[in-house]
């Protein structure tokens, strides 16, 4: 076969169901990978897709999606490492350490063994294109969410230190800093609409990113539009991530 074949992590759901949709009507053939089967059973009808339930943190399901990319499809071009999960607390509460380990787990842990696993399938097909998720969490810091931050900090060095050990082999390593999304994730507030007004007043552009946006930046950044950019984190944030945050930014008029 001569489609270019992604790999997508995290598929079930938000981000990652959208790239997988996105990729796969532009032509890509598509590995889905989540821990939820449930939310992989949408997509496993979709027409080049084929789907595997794993846990990222574990390095055989991380093996087994590039496998399954080369056994279906003959070849690799593109790792969308967007497993993750998020968590929040107070430092000195009681678990607090055994959930900053989970949440390392998947952020962090899955993505060093997603870039792992498929780097070897990426230099046989003679290069490709790796895109992590971060979050604009990992570019400042938020109250009571210091694990998600701490975790998801790490994803973008550990992004900037694979290009540049790659790079030389043709392949790039970028990710995306995600603002607020509506996403499984952040669905609680979204439907609370005081909630809601509150996170929107501080994002410049005054609104919720739908997943699909983010899908398009990861396109962008896998594409043969961005031959030349490796090592980078793009903040898909409205904004968010340029504002001081002393002031609101101004409102839509």
């Amino acid at each position: 076969m001569t489609d270019p074949v992604a790999l997508v992590t995290g598929a079930g759901s938000g981000i990652g169901e959208a790239t997988v949709r996105l990729f796969a009507e532009r032509g890509h053939r598509v590995v889905a990978v989540d821990v939820d089967e449930q939310g992989l059973a949408a997509l496993a009808e979709l027409d080049g897709v084929v789907t595997v339930v794993g846990d990222v943190a574990r390095e055989e399901t991380n093996a087994e999606a590039v496998q399954r990319a080369i056994a279906e499809f003959g070849r690799l071009d593109t790792a969308v490492l967007n497993a993750g999960i998020g968590g929040a607390g107070p430092l000195e509460a009681a678990g607090s350490i055994e959930r900053l380990d989970r949440l390392y787990a998947v952020n962090v842990r899955g993505t060093a063994l997603g870039i792992r696993a498929a780097v070897p399938a990426l230099r046989a097909a003679g290069g490709g294109a790796i895109v992590a998720t971060s979050s604009v969490s990992g570019l400042r810091g938020d109250p009571g969410t210091w694990g998600y931050n701490a975790t998801k900090a790490a994803v973008i060095n550990l992004v900037r230190a694979a290009a540049i050990d790659y790079a030389a082999q043709n392949i790039r390593v970028n990710a995306i800093a995600p603002g607020g999304t509506v996403t499984g994730m952040t669905a609680g507030q979204v439907a609370d609409p005081a909630f809601s007004r509150f996170i929107t007043s501080r994002i410049p552009a005054q609104r919720w990113a739908d997943p699909r946006e983010q899908a398009e930046v990861v396109w962008f950044l896998a594409s043969p539009a961005a031959s030349y950019v490796t090592g980078v984190t793009v903040p898909v944030d409205g904004g968010l991530s340029a504002n001081g945050g002393i002031l609101l930014p101004p409102p839509a008029n």
